[in-house]
């Protein structure tokens, strides 16, 4: 039993993964996009649960419902692979995600109510219940890192998906070879060779009244359970005159269920805070998120374990449920206090180890001082809240699924509301403050007919709320390299915002930075100038006409800004996922952008780049993007040869793309999968560089069309033109005087770099492998060797 719960949470993380990859390509990656995908996915398991417990009867053998379960969750899972790829362009977001995750997970809700009725309806028999959550989510741990770690960096979704269903059917087939052994006597046999941790059979709920009580034999089911029987009176078994007093008086306890659901909304708030806030502090790369939530997941599991433990040998399981809100409560506050005011300043520069498995060590056990002690409590309570309401209950099926649509209804809420509300609205630390007083909450429900508590409980949450620090605007500007910028310069403006954290750090001479996600992503330092109007200019500059651009990424706005005053621009568009970026950069890069959010040219669009381009029917003369570091989940989004297609439908003719590309903080191999994957799509495109002290740091790619035609003297009489003044002047303030120097920073064509890129990974939508492999270059500068490479390749043309 224990082994079909477990194999089932393995195939639905699995599956969990693989289908926010995918859908996020085609409903976008903002939050609120990947919130509807949340709960879309939490409310078919819930609306499972309950489901089953509903239309299916007690009356049907519980090994082969979950058979059919299991096998219906594979073929449908192949039917969200076949499809999704179909409905790019839908502009419904919502309902594209229920349209495809509701199938699924309505059956994956019902897994575990279908095993629990193979468990009797005894004492021991609800504490087997919580063993059956904790082996799931061990389960769910396990396939978090085999997802994160091996099949998607070595594979595809399509390979995940295969391997997923493959233990969906693992699944099935043990559980029909079980259920054709089980007959009583077999049962009895085995449960007999098996140990139980308490050693204690209750008799009363055994198929016969009269067996020793000493007996090993788990609490399976053999026979529906008595009802009215006898009970054994032996002087060890405590609960058994507990149970004989309530099993046949059950009640609606609202107040366990009220409590169990403010349990689940505070857990999965608290895991969206925390995972957004680790990430600044590890790097979010899609490595650095599967520990995070492994070891979230961790924490539930034996929790979990420790909580079906203690729901055998605790008399008042209410309030041992009680007990456990409240010291989530404080476990909480200890947690804020770490990622607030310990882990950014421990010691740490993480370019010390050019290894970034080191890293992840690192990362791994800072994960587990943070995240071990709440999630251990709210682990702890599902089992305690199942034994609290279990008298009374004769159908373990109804049981678990009240318990877990409670528990996954506030989840649901609190994914929500943390993702869209709290973080924006209240930031972290009030939003850590309120998930404290609503766990002390949940303990007060649970402790009201004690009074006594009540005062001691509330004067205990107002002092951990005390607690809670801010967040530090050092963490979100610099993010994993926050110990070593401390001192180094004035933080001028730190947020959270809906998507991403944004920061604004000033110092000597004027020189400002702007940080999104805990990384530096623009600034006026010269070097970085160069670049960002150097992408600006080529875009405006290089088509036959430019008079609609559309720039993905506003960031500092300087890029947009030196498409703006280029005067054949007539519409410029401008796409950025988080809300706060264009109203910082107005604020703050205004000179450096050419006040660009305010030109009337501009439509500001807030969304997902790529959700945009697929479903605007516009057409563009140019396109430019400068997405975040590729290594940043999400970012290999625009980086995949289906983006580029999108991007290339969507140009009139003779229309040229540019694309920002980085060199550190990245490897050979990740460089390489960006370059092969454009000029898959674009195969006349051009590399075009940005040196620092005389070495490569960044480029820019161009594609475009038709092959490429660029007229240097009719570029350089265009640039002296009296309507062109601010287009040479902006080029002038970063040391480009002239379309010589401009041209200048051509590296290569890419029929140059053939020999080069033999053999690169192309980024596909199916595994988007760019991310995997720059994950892997966070700690690495191999900027000026990967530049001279690309060099040494370049033909006389």
């Amino acid at each position: 039993m224990l082994l079909l719960s477990f194999s089932s949470g393995v195939a639905a993380l699995i599956y969990e993964i693989v289908w926010f990859q995918i859908l996020e390509l085609v409903v976008g990656s903002s939050a609120v996009s990947l919130a509807v995908l949340l709960a879309t996915f939490m409310g078919g398991t819930c609306l499972g649960s309950l489901f089953l417990a509903r239309f299916v009867p007690a009356r049907y053998e519980p090994l082969k419902v979950y058979a059919v379960i299991e096998l219906g969750i594979a073929v449908l899972a192949i039917v969200v692979l076949l499809v999704t790829p179909f409905i790019g362009g839908v502009g419904f977001r919502g309902m594209v995600a229920v349209i495809c995750l509701l199938p699924p997970t309505l059956l994956m809700g019902a897994t575990l109510p279908a095993l629990a009725r193979e468990v009797e309806a005894s004492p021991d028999g609800v504490s087997w219940l919580g063993f059956l959550y904790a082996a799931n989510i061990a389960g769910a741990v396990l396939g978090c890192l085999l997802a994160g770690f091996y099949l998607l960096r070595q594979y595809d979704v399509a390979t995940a998906t295969y391997v997923s269903g493959a233990v969906n059917a693992a699944g099935a087939a043990i559980a029909l070879t079980l259920r054709s052994w089980a007959v009583d006597g077999a049962v009895k046999d085995l449960g007999a060779a098996l140990p139980s941790w308490r050693g204690v059979q209750r008799a009363g709920w055994s198929d016969t009244n009269h067996v020793d009580s000493k007996a090993t034999t788990p609490a399976l089911r053999t026979t529906p359970p008595v009802s009215g029987g006898e009970f054994s009176s032996h002087p060890d078994s405590v609960l058994t005159d507990r149970f004989h007093s309530l099993y046949e008086r059950p009640q609606f306890s609202w107040d366990v269920y009220l409590a169990i659901a403010l349990s689940g909304f505070c857990a999965m708030s608290a895991e969206v805070i925390w995972t957004r806030l680790l990430g600044l502090l590890f790097g979010a790369s899609v490595y650095t998120l599967s520990l995070v939530v492994a070891v979230f997941l961790t924490g539930l599991g034996i929790g979990s374990g420790i909580g079906s433990l203690l729901s055998r040998i605790v008399s008042r399981p209410r309030l041992a449920f009680a007990w456990c809100q409240l010291l989530a409560a404080a476990a909480i506050a200890w947690t804020a206090y770490s990622v607030g005011a310990s882990l950014p300043y421990w010691p740490v520069n993480p370019s010390i180890s050019s290894n970034i498995w080191f890293n992840f060590q690192l990362d791994l056990d800072r994960a587990f001082w943070a995240l071990l002690p709440p999630t251990l409590f709210w682990g702890a309570s599902f089992p305690l809240a199942l034994a609290a309401i279990a008298p009374g209950r004769k159908d373990n099926g109804e049981l678990m699924a009240g318990i877990y649509a409670a528990n996954t209804m506030g989840a649901i809420a609190g994914a929500g509301g943390a993702s869209l509300l709290l973080i924006a609205w209240l930031g972290s630390p009030r939003a850590e403050q309120l998930l404290i007083a609503l766990s002390a909450a949940a303990a007060t429900l649970l402790l009201l007919p004690r009074l006594r508590w009540v005062v001691p409980v509330v004067l205990m949450t107002v002092v951990l709320v005390q607690t809670v620090p801010p967040i530090p605007a050092l963490l979100v500007a610099y993010g994993r390299y926050a110990p070593t910028w401390a001192g180094k310069g004035d933080i001028i403006y730190s947020r959270e915002g809906l998507d991403s954290s944004v920061a604004v750090s000033e110092f000597p001479g004027g020189i400002r930075t702007f940080h999104v996600a805990g990384k530096i992503q623009a600034s006026n330092v010269p070097r970085d100038m160069r670049l960002q109007r150097m992408l600006g200019h080529l875009t405006s500059l290089s088509p036959a006409n430019a008079r609609s651009v559309l720039v993905i990424g506003c960031g500092a706005g300087i890029t947009a800004g030196a498409v703006s005053i280029d005067p054949r621009v007539e519409r410029l568009a401008i796409v950025e996922i988080e809300p706060l970026v264009p109203e910082v950069a107005s604020a703050y890069f205004g000179k450096e952008n050419f006040d660009v959010v305010h030109n009337p040219k501009v439509r500001m669009h807030i969304d997902d780049g790529r959700h945009y381009l697929l479903t605007t029917k516009e057409r563009f003369d140019a396109i430019t993007a400068d997405p975040l570091d590729p290594w940043v989940k999400g970012a290999a989004n625009l980086y995949t040869r289906e983006f580029f297609d999108a991007v290339k439908e969507h140009l009139n003719p003779g229309g040229v793309v540019t694309m920002y590309i980085q060199l550190f903080e990245t490897n050979s191999d990740a460089v390489k999968s960006a370059l092969a994957t454009f000029f898959e799509v674009f195969p006349n495109g051009t590399v075009w560089g940005n040196t620092y002290e005389g070495h490569g740091h960044d480029m820019v790619l161009l594609g475009q069309t038709a092959p490429l035609r660029i007229d240097p003297d009719e570029m350089d009489g265009r640039l002296r033109r009296p309507e062109y003044r601010r287009v040479a002047q902006s080029l002038d303030e970063v040391g480009i005087h002239s379309a010589a120097d401009l041209l200048s920073n051509y590296v290569a064509w890419g029929a140059d770099l053939a020999e080069w890129l033999k053999g690169a990974a192309i980024n596909r939508d199916r595994n988007l492998r760019m991310q995997y492999l720059a994950g892997t270059g966070l700690n690495l500068d191999e900027s000026a060797a990967i530049y001279a490479d690309m060099l040494a390749h370049r033909q006389n043309n």
